[in-house]
């Protein structure tokens, strides 16, 4: 067959051809994020108080359980409030240390002020926040 028989039909193909490749621009895999994040619940007893958290009082009530948790060690980690809601909180710890910060925050008894208690619950902590972001509301999916 002669090949200068139908020269569009042979450039056709190659533009589409070249039109059709992709080009990889960047490849970046990253295994050890330098942070990590925690998605906190403000409790209360009497639960009807009206309790809201604050970014100071979120501050102040993670630094007081790194403080009787681990001393002044707890009290030098770190920690960036992201955002907070009336009874949440998004917090940002360095990786290595959400162990530690996960612990005291267990282990602390909470504080309280004009008869209500209140506490902080880690309702869930991943080294990659957009997890943490997309799974939110699968608790009301699951439980209705």
């Amino acid at each position: 067959m002669d090949q200068d028989a139908n020269p569009e039909a042979e450039r056709s193909i190659v533009e589409k051809q070249r039109l059709q490749k992709s080009h990889e621009l960047l490849t970046c895999t990253i295994k050890a994020p330098p942070f990590s994040y925690t998605h906190l619940e403000l409790l209360t007893d009497p639960s009807d108080a009206a309790v809201e958290l604050d970014n100071l009082q979120a501050k102040s009530y993670c630094t007081a359980a790194l403080r009787q948790f681990l001393g002044l060690t707890g009290s030098a980690i770190s920690l960036d409030i992201l955002k907070v809601e009336p009874r949440e909180c998004w917090v940002r710890v360095p990786r290595d240390d959400l162990g530690s910060f996960a612990a005291a925050l267990t282990a602390w008894k909470g504080t309280s002020d004009g008869g209500v208690q209140c506490l902080l619950r880690i309702k869930q902590c991943s080294d990659w926040l957009g997890t943490m972001v997309g799974s939110d509301g699968q608790d009301r999916l699951w439980n209705n």
